[in-house]
């Protein structure tokens, strides 16, 4: 009787589903405003794990039971195509990430990155180039700039960008490469110093998602899927400095 009474609402409980989800790090803020906003709108449960979208290839290759993936860049999940490990035609882009340099000191980053060239700095935080893509890109710009071999003793890698991230935060780098969504909510900068990078010193960052083939079967991993496209995940994306 309660759930002739609750309708669509028992409805909706009766098909709610549970899908676990790889997210590259530097995604990690929109993604709970977003799956917030998804289980409150379908009823389906989200599990996300966060780190570097090399890191999430090397475990998805060897079993690990994620359904979807959303990667920091368009390699990973293309690659994962290929092998036969993601439903076809599955596949797109849902975000295009933009790059910064960032410093938690106020004036120790200018809006030309002259700070890469002539700056008085111990350390440089960027992520592992080889796993995660925003640190491929920071390798990509030093290396346009010319600036690369110079700085390299000075590098302190992260993980990841959520590592590169607290690097910088706590001051143990004095500046790094760093997401723009990391230092960005509601369309302001956060404290500190900042310089956004040109995209024309690095490749596009294109972050795709793609349905695991352990999720070909799952409601909540199709559903969230289709929902990163709704307008409101676009706006969430959008509002932590994503184009979309």
């Amino acid at each position: 009787m309660a759930c002739l009474a609750l309708g669509a609402a028992c409805l909706q409980a009766a098909r709610a589903d549970s899908v676990s989800v790889a997210v590259a790090a530097n995604f990690a803020a929109p993604m709970q405003k977003i799956v917030a906003a998804f289980e409150a709108d379908t009823g389906h449960k989200v599990t996300v794990s966060l780190g570097a979208s090399g890191k999430f290839y090397a475990q998805i290759t060897h079993g690990a039971p994620f359904q979807v993936l959303l990667s920091a860049d368009e390699a990973t999940p293309a690659r994962l195509e290929r092998e036969g490990k993601v439903v076809a035609n599955s596949r797109f882009t849902y975000a295009t990430g933009a790059l910064v340099l960032w410093s938690a000191q106020p004036g120790l980053v200018d809006d030309q990155g002259a700070v890469l060239r002539h700056g008085r700095f111990r350390h440089i935080a960027l992520a592992n180039p080889k796993v995660a893509p925003y640190g491929a890109a920071a390798l990509q710009v030093m290396e346009t700039m010319g600036v690369a071999t110079a700085l390299q003793p000075r590098w302190v890698l992260g993980e990841n960008i959520a590592q590169t991230f607290q690097f910088v935060a706590s001051g143990n780098a004095q500046l790094g490469f760093v997401a723009l969504s990391q230092v960005m909510e509601g369309g302001r900068m956060a404290q500190g110093s900042a310089w956004r990078v040109p995209t024309s010193l690095h490749a596009p960052i294109r972050q795709d998602a793609a349905l695991l083939l352990a999720g070909r079967d799952n409601a909540a991993a199709i559903a969230l899927l289709r929902y990163l496209r709704s307008e409101k995940a676009r706006k969430i994306m959008h509002d932590h400095g994503y184009d979309t």
